[in-house]
């Protein structure tokens, strides 16, 4: 198979789809790869790297688009990269359908075979791909709402850990999943005090036993959520539903009773955001306020550290990759249920009930196309 890698061109996306090493591992299994001249220059690897390794440079991201059978990415395609969609053609990468209807349209018309790393998953119902970006995500955001809480950036002007006389800063974690006990573990590292909110009580019992008596932990709901983030200086919220719209956890109206100079990281955001207050913001422009509350809302938090991120993405998702290009996307699928998964759109159908759900339409079970 031939398998493709462009530079990304999101705000401030320094990530790559595939690294030397993973060209190796496709080479190895008899592929061939193709790699925009510069894809890997954010995250730390020269062009010299990838020819070393196997790969083909092309000088235009046009020319790979149309030459493979499978384009590796990071993020989704935007709107200027539609064009190069034709049918057949395999997209592996995060999409977050849920909250681009564009987008997802410009798939079914382009007939594309689309994979998402955020739904795939295992049979555990782990999310082998979006993991190792939810704790990168999850650890991003102490350090980001730190800075924020920063006053000359709108934030009250306290430090998240004090000093001996002064207060802590109050940290309000609303979810317990990956993102959530991630962002716990820094928060506690960093001396916060640190409540984490999550509807399921055996998540609950396992974050008190991982960190005792350094956090609070309360079951989600509207009672307890308003009550935790009027006394919060710094909140996260990490709400999922895998591949579907996130519910709205943080209410517009809690932003009056809260702390003026109080920040929110709303990590869930490409999912739509857990707040009703929020929306998309660039790390060229990261921070908006809403009565007196810093937001921080941006779309692709793991791009600020590239380098990490894409050694870590790329561990995940070369496993499930290497299955696609050796059987076919179809006999991958049929091989494993994981692969399956992950697939959002099929040669013009939805096939993910989530995605389908959050914009209204049915969908078309995919063991009832392939």
């Amino acid at each position: 198979m031939k398998i493709g890698c462009v530079k990304e061109i999101k705000n401030n996306e320094f990530r790559v789809g595939l690294t030397p090493d993973n060209v190796r591992a496709y080479i190895a299994a008899g592929h061939h790869v193709y790699i925009e001249k510069g894809a890997g220059v954010g995250s730390g690897f020269a062009d010299n790297e990838y020819v070393a390794a196997g790969a083909s440079l092309l000088d235009e991201p046009a020319e790979v688009w149309a030459l493979v059978d499978m384009m590796v990415k990071v993020k989704e395609p935007l709107e200027c990269e539609y064009p190069f969609f034709r049918d057949g053609l395999i997209l592996y990468t995060y999409l977050h359908l849920a909250a681009d209807k564009p987008q997802m349209e410009a798939l079914l018309k382009g007939k594309i075979k689309s994979v998402a790393y955020e739904t795939l998953q295992e049979t555990d119902r782990s999310l082998p791909l979006l993991a190792p970006m939810s704790q990168i995500a999850g650890r991003l955001s102490i350090q980001e709402g730190a800075k924020y809480l920063e006053k000359r950036f709108g934030g009250e002007g306290i430090l998240l850990a004090g000093v001996p006389g002064t207060p802590k800063a109050n940290v309000v974690i609303l979810g317990g999943g990956t993102v959530g006990m991630n962002a716990c573990k820094i928060a506690v590292g960093m001396g916060a005090n640190v409540t984490i909110l999550d509807i399921n009580l055996k998540r609950l019992e396992e974050l008190d036993n991982l960190f005792g008596a350094h956090i609070q932990t309360l079951v989600s709901n509207d009672s307890n959520v308003e009550r935790a983030v009027k006394d919060a200086d710094l909140i996260i919220g990490s709400g999922l539903i895998p591949g579907g719209s996130t519910p709205k956890l943080f209410k517009a109206k809690y932003l009056k009773e809260m702390k003026p100079g109080a920040v929110f990281v709303d990590v869930a955001i490409d999912q739509g955001g857990c707040g009703e207050s929020s929306r998309v913001t660039t790390h060229d422009d990261p921070v908006y306020i809403v009565d007196g509350v810093v937001h921080y809302c941006v779309g692709n938090m793991p791009g600020a550290v590239p380098r990490t991120s894409t050694i870590a993405l790329t561990n995940a998702t070369l496993k499930y990759g290497l299955q696609i290009a050796a059987h076919g996307l179809e006999e991958a699928c049929r091989r494993s249920a994981a692969v399956a998964s992950g697939v959002n759109c099929y040669l013009g159908a939805i096939v993910n009930a989530n995605v389908a759900a959050a914009h209204g339409r049915e969908h078309a079970p995919l063991d009832s196309l392939i």
